[in-house]
């Protein structure tokens, strides 16, 4: 069997025959190269029975023999091949004559060979024998120590020398801005080149006739346009795109445009494009990307840190996943991850570019799976994959393209036997399937999980992580918080935060137990709580595993989060308002039709409290003044005031109990929806014209129910012999008003426990204020504070209508009348107007509440 010699910058290996060796730059890798533009893993050497072959991963910058990228070939004594770029990548020799293996890379020994001790040394020795933290420097050369998993800006082939510098030229620029070239894709190699002549428009998009064609359902079909500008200069014009076309991380203006520099970079969709000379460099993202977080520091009010110093780096199509006690930080750390709130200090970085800065545009790369299902169970998952399907993917896609992308990711996920079944029916683990295919809809290249396997048992559990790790494999970067211990082998590297928000662990996940001395992780975790004020990162800090995998990052100095102006941070909508409203409403109308618990209820409710009101004193049935046949002189009537009162109580409770519940339990789904580019006011919107016509029509059935069978007056005081409706109507608006206040305390509450307390609070409060249990008007105070219920002006317009002044006179003082009920039509448009201006403030209300849930990068 011969043996085969590798010969690279002075270092020797000889290869057996016997087994495989990986190449790249992972220091448990067999062979280590020291290069940023090597990936992680990126390629192996075996022999296959016959002869020796190489096989290249996929890897970012790909390998070389003769100038000519390969996959996989056979190779043997006196070829040579380059690693990351095909002229002055790392140069590997091969030969055939026995040589030393005293070139052989340095290992890291194990870190039971490093004092770690047995298990429970964490426990009984670490305070004595932890190794001290060793002084991070602030600042070190970009060039040593490449962090893994993020490439630095190299002279790449493709790309001209003039652009091309040392590296420590680049390591102290701000991805996505400042002076000298920024970093595209970790300046690895363009995808495509495309030529430009000076005075020739380049346009972009998806339609065929485009110059240039970017086929991304993210990108409209008209999106943008290169072009010169008299002076020489270049220009990028955006025509009216759905997704925005973005300027070094900036969108600029729909339908506007901007001048670019040398060093500029345009983002359309998953590509990117900068103009070198007449050239223009395409960088397409398919998913590869890495993936660092800088000295993450989270402080709230009070100066208490509950994210501390936190920095680690991952490479691409790689699986991470993050443990760690209550109280440790990690959703704390995973707002900070996704921008959904970030840290005060520190940086993201999205291969090499800021996330917080660049957040616009990123988001559209980002896919977010929350603890709690993102999807409205009560439809199908095909239809519910259509809706999110509209909603996220510009207003020009056909319905064919959105059905053939959901057919896709329903295969990916196998989901597709379950398309047609709603998604309450479907298990825990499918359920979260469903949820992943959402995100997968629009191609993210980095995935966060929050306790995806929360609730499921081992099986699941261990479905749920097998479908991440192929996520990962297929070329993906994932990230998953989680409490489950039992699946962390499928993991590439591991993250463990200690309480208080610090780092205790990051590596390998088979390597973690040994590292704190344990047999279990209950045992670990059981330490984190005994020892809480050990300083378990400095610890961590002291230990050659932090050397391996953590330092190079935490090399970098912490800065403060500087965000861009707030105007520049409002990211373009996928859809125009008006067809964000449609899909919306489409949307509502099938989820409550699909509830037939829902639909008896919003029938039965108004009957029965309609119902109920005939049951006061029915035999009489008027709703006006009885005379006295002897003297003609109209008898006070109490019935009037009673019957209203039901009528108005009934509406309040219906309208209210509509929408308290309907913000909350669809929190989750706002907050993600938000964070793609979904309007606010056009969900708010959605709620009040489906939740609105239901109630009015409840309100309509409600006054019919009361009114019709009673004695009303002849003529109303506006709408003259209509005077049925000119009653309904109060009672409809309130309704609508009370949905209104229902949809406020929806969007303050956190949980959805809290409702009903609060519902049958409102409810009570306007049976009080309504006027007819007690006098209000001339009561100082009172009748003041009465003028913010919507119960008060009902009741109100309904009594101008019936004239209450003379039906229920004040007992107490017969010449006081209440000005509200004034049997005119200035008193009864009055109070129909406050009714109407008391849901318009509510409705701003919601809208203010609704910002506390969206992404705080994102807020005005």
């Amino acid at each position: 069997m011969p043996e085969l010699v590798l010969e690279s910058n002075g270092r020797t290996w000889t290869l057996d025959t016997s087994r495989s060796y990986t190449l790249g730059r992972d220091p448990q890798g067999d062979i280590v190269f020291d290069d940023a533009r090597v990936s992680w893993r990126h390629a192996t050497v075996s022999y296959n029975g016959r002869s020796w072959a190489i096989e290249d991963h996929g890897s970012t910058n790909g390998t070389f023999v003769q100038g000519q990228r390969i996959h996989q070939m056979e190779i043997g004594p006196g070829s040579s091949l380059h690693l990351g770029n095909a002229t002055d990548g790392p140069r590997l020799n091969l030969s055939g004559a026995a040589a030393p293996v005293g070139g052989q890379p340095q290992g890291v020994a194990p870190y039971a060979a490093q004092g770690a001790g047995a298990p429970g040394w964490a426990q009984q020795q670490a305070p004595q024998q932890a190794a001290p933290p060793q002084s991070v420097p602030h600042q070190a050369p970009a060039q040593q120590n490449p962090q893994p998993g993020w490439q630095q800006p190299q002279a790449g082939a493709g790309f001209p020398q003039q652009q091309a510098g040392p590296p420590e030229q680049y390591a102290q620029k701000t991805p996505g801005g400042g002076a000298g070239a920024p970093p595209v894709y970790g300046d690895r190699s363009p995808t495509t080149f495309h030529q430009f002549s000076i005075g020739r428009v380049m346009r972009i998009g998806r339609s065929l006739e485009n110059e240039l064609v970017v086929s991304d359902l993210q990108v409209s079909r008209h999106h943008a346009e290169f072009h010169s500008t008299p002076d020489g200069r270049m220009e990028i014009r955006d025509l009216g795109s759905h997704n925005g076309t973005y300027v070094n991380g900036q969108p600029i203006a729909k339908g506007g445009s901007a001048l670019l520099g040398p060093n500029d970079i345009v983002g359309v969709g998953h590509s990117t494009f900068r103009i070198v000379g007449d050239r223009l460099e395409e960088f397409v993202d398919t998913g590869e990307v890495s993936f660092s977080a800088r000295h993450l520091t989270v402080t709230v009010d009070g100066g208490k840190q509950i994210l501390k110093d936190v920095s680690f780096g991952v490479p691409e199509k790689s699986l991470i996943a993050v443990i760690g006690p209550s109280g440790s930080g990690k959703s704390t750390l995973l707002k900070a991850l996704t921008g959904y709130r970030p840290a005060n200090q520190g940086e993201v970085l999205y291969d090499n570019r800021n996330l917080y800065k660049q957040f616009a545009e990123l988001r559209q790369r980002i896919g977010l799976v929350p603890q709690d299902d993102i999807l409205h169970k009560e439809l199908t998952v095909k239809k519910a994959l259509k809706y999110a399907a509209k909603l996220r993917f510009p207003a020009d896609t056909t319905a064919q393209e959105r059905d053939s992308r959901i057919d896709e990711v329903l295969r990916e996920l196998k989901l597709d036997i379950h398309k047609d079944k709603k998604v309450t029916s479907l298990s825990g683990g499918q359920r979260k399937r469903v949820s992943v295919a959402l995100e997968l809809l629009t191609k993210p290249s980095l995935i966060f999980l929050d306790e995806p396997t929360s609730g499921l048992d081992p099986g699941m559990d261990r479905d749920v992580m097998q479908l991440l790790r192929g996520l990962a494999d297929d070329g993906r970067t994932v990230l998953v918080v989680t409490h489950s211990v039992a699946e962390l082998a499928l993991c590439d590297k591991l993250l463990v935060m200690a309480p208080g928000g610090a780092v205790a662990y990051f590596g390998p996940p088979e390597e973690a137990l040994n590292f704190f001395g344990y047999d279990s992780w209950a045992d670990v975790f059981s330490a984190f709580e005994n020892y809480r004020d050990y300083d378990w990162a400095g610890r961590w800090k002291g230990s050659q595993h932090y050397q391996m995998y953590a330092a190079d990052i935490d090399a970098v100095a912490p800065q403060s989060v500087h965000m861009p102006p707030p105007q520049a941070m409002k990211p373009p909508k996928p859809q125009g308002w008006g067809s964000q409203l449609i899909t919306l409403i489409r949307r509502y109308v099938s989820v409550i039709a699909s509830d037939k618990g829902f639909l008896a209820l919003t029938v039965i409710l108004p009957a029965v409290l309609g119902a109920v009101s005939l049951l006061i004193d029915s035999d009489k049935g008027l709703l006006v003044n009885p005379v006295n046949p002897r003297t003609h002189v109209p008898i006070p009537n109490g019935t009037a005031t009673t019957v209203l009162l039901i009528l108005a109580v009934g509406a309040c409770f219906a309208g209210a109990a509509n929408s308290v519940r309907e913000l909350i339990k669809e929190r989750v789904i706002y907050e993600r929806e938000r964070a793609t580019g979904l309007s606010r006011s056009a969900y708010l919107m959605s709620k009040v014209v489906v939740l609105g016509a239901v109630t009015v029509l409840q309100g309509l059935m409600v006054g019919l129910i009361g009114f019709s069978s009673r004695e009303i007056p002849a003529e109303g005081v506006v709408l003259g012999n209509s005077t049925l409706f000119e009653l309904c109507l109060p009672i409809m608006a309130l309704g609508f008003t009370s949905m209104m206040f229902g949809l406020v305390i929806s969007s303050l509450v956190k949980t959805a426990e809290k409702t009903m307390p609060l519902l049958v609070m409102f409810a009570i409060i306007q049976v009080v204020f309504t006027g007819c249990l007690f006098t209000l008007h001339g009561t100082v105070g009172v009748n003041e504070f009465s003028y913010l219920m919507p119960s008060r002006w009902a009741v109100a317009a309904a009594g101008a209508t019936l004239d209450f002044n003379n039906i229920a006179p004040n007992a107490d003082d017969p010449g006081s009348t209440d000005p509200l009920w004034d049997h005119a039509a200035s008193a009864w448009g009055i109070d129909m107007v406050a009714l109407i201006v008391l849901g318009v403030v509510c409705g701003f209300l919601v809208s203010r509440f609704l910002r506390r849930h969206e992404p705080e990068v994102m807020r005005k």
